[in-house]
């Protein structure tokens, strides 16, 4: 769903390091809220002003690291988007953590240890920048802890395990690592009920696995394989076939498969843009249509990943843009059995 990030996915010179300091928190405490801020939230909706330059520092760290999918987007009204920026802080920063080059293991892991503390008394002793904005969100919203309790759990697996030995593994990987994105997403929007969450699972889940797939080659070169190990020996696709120029027959099959999979989840969760209303929808079918658009394009190429991922070019993104104005349609010869 929205700003749907996956680890792994970013390289060292592009993004800076977030550490757990107490001079980190006193230049941003220092730093004057802006205008921006200020003009976006509507009455009625306002945040304290002891609170602007919090939520200033978590938009900072959210626009600066744009993905594939867009967070805080127009399509989100101005008045959730502090809010949304947030959650993106409280994630991204704890993903960074988790894949900090200047720290072992044990480093990664107290790192985390120390965010899901913070988390813990967010609402009743917030402690630094992010968390004191996360505690007037989640105090506002009344969004679960645990959804963001699923997601350091899935940060501490990507510390300690960089294999997945079955599909039911991957799925419960993604459980937590992508799927409480889309239900906090829906939380804020007031929609907290399962069944709209259920449907969010399989697009959230669907969305990591697409970014899975057309990875392969990038993952593997960083040490991770998100390909299920028993999948790969019925296949007969070993580790080194996935850094050649071009894929062995195992795995365009393997990836053939695994890519079928993945849009019938995309095809399980598409009746939920029509279940919102508002800018929601729109966001929700572009999401919907970003991510079907990669795995069609994955299968265009004959599953040829590794010479490159998938772009989203301007007459692709111009034509997404369009059919973001009806419902998506999760029917078509490309997915079909």
């Amino acid at each position: 769903m929205i700003g749907v990030y996956r680890q792994g996915r970013r390289t060292r010179d592009s993004l800076p390091s977030f550490r757990l300091s107490a001079s980190w928190d006193k230049s941003v405490e220092q730093a004057g809220s802006s205008a921006y801020l200020r003009t976006m939230i509507r009455k009625g909706h306002r945040i304290p002003t002891e609170l602007h330059a919090d939520y200033e520092k978590c938009r900072e760290i959210t626009t600066s690291h744009y993905e594939n999918f867009p967070v805080g987007s127009f399509l989100i009204p101005a008045h959730l988007r502090p809010h949304v920026y947030c959650i993106y802080a409280f994630a991204r920063t704890a993903d960074d953590f988790a894949d900090e080059p200047g720290l072992d293991r044990a480093g990664r892991l107290d790192h985390l240890k120390e965010w899901n503390h913070r988390l813990d008394t967010a609402t009743t002793n917030p402690q630094g920048v992010i968390f004191r904005a996360l505690g007037h969100t989640l105090a506002q919203s009344g969004i679960p802890t645990e959804l963001f309790s699923d997601l350091l759990s899935a940060f501490r697996q990507d510390v300690v395990q960089q294999r997945h030995e079955t599909w039911e593994g991957l799925l419960d990987y993604a459980s937590r690592s992508a799927n409480p994105v889309g239900r906090i997403i829906l939380h804020l929007f007031g929609y907290p009920d399962e069944h709209r969450a259920a449907l969010s699972d399989k697009i959230c889940t669907a969305l990591q696995f697409a970014n899975f797939w057309q990875d392969v080659a990038i993952d593997a070169g960083r040490g991770r394989i998100y390909l299920p190990a028993e999948e790969m020996v019925a296949h007969g696709v070993e580790e080194p076939d996935l850094n050649l120029a071009h894929p062995t027959p195992g795995l365009r099959s393997l990836l053939d498969s695994l890519v079928r999979r993945t849009h019938t989840l995309f095809d399980q969760g598409s009746p939920l843009p029509e279940r919102v209303s508002g800018r929601l929808r729109y966001e929700l079918r572009m999401t919907w249509l970003c991510g079907v658009h990669i795995l069609n394009r994955i299968q265009a190429a004959d599953y040829d990943v590794n010479r490159g991922r998938p772009r989203l070019r301007g007459l692709s993104k111009l034509t997404l843009l369009f059919r973001t104005f009806r419902p998506v349609d999760s029917r078509g010869p490309v997915h079909s059995e």
